[in-house]
């Protein structure tokens, strides 16, 4: 079984990086070519398929630990309404509001 995952592992790793570099976008690609690239891969399929995942394509802001910040100020982005503070604010203010209104009442 060994045996077989020796060469199964770095045959699936080259087909994907194979694929990976063949459909990149010409911008997305680093240091070379995309041919060069893809002859390095074909060539050398456990080198090759290792330098392309690591230095080959641009990786997206996501995979890098973006920040939010871009250029030195932070970048308006979508937050989930519970991080979002000035939505706790509004929930704290309603419940506060809610609360007077129902010791208002005559019970």
């Amino acid at each position: 079984m060994l045996r077989v995952l020796m060469f199964l592992v770095p045959l699936a790793l080259s087909v994907y990086a194979f694929i990976d570099c063949i459909s990149t976008k010409d911008d997305d690609i680093r240091h070379m070519p995309k041919p060069l690239w893809a002859i390095l891969v074909l060539l050398f399929p456990l080198v090759g398929s290792l330098s392309w995942l690591i230095a080959g394509k641009k990786r997206s802001p996501a995979a890098q630990g973006w920040s939010g910040v871009r250029g030195g100020r932070p970048t308006r982005r979508w937050v989930a309404p519970d991080d979002d503070p000035e939505f706790l604010k509004s929930l704290d203010e309603e419940e506060k509001k809610r609360k007077k209104d129902e010791g208002d009442q005559p019970g």
